[in-house]
């Protein structure tokens, strides 16, 4: 038991930080010009950090909830 929770937690480690990567490379491709004064100064980095965590918060999230609720379907038959 304690051995699976242990794999399920690396698992979501592991995809959390797959879902990070793919979040943060395709954010570099958005114009953040046309909504901050400087796009290169430190709060407008900080701001892509900020936006990248958010969305990687929520797609992980989905991700880890479907994975589970697709394992647990089984249960209802």
């Amino acid at each position: 038991m304690i051995e699976s929770l242990g794999q399920q937690s690396l698992f979501n480690i592991l995809i959390s930080l797959m879902v990070l990567t793919v979040v943060w490379w395709s954010i570099q491709s958005f114009k953040f010009d046309l909504f901050v004064k400087n796009p290169d100064g430190v709060k407008a980095k900080g701001l892509m950090i900020i936006i990248t965590i958010a969305l990687s918060h929520m797609v992980t999230s989905f991700l880890l909830n479907y994975l589970n609720w697709s394992t647990s379907i089984r249960y209802l038959f």
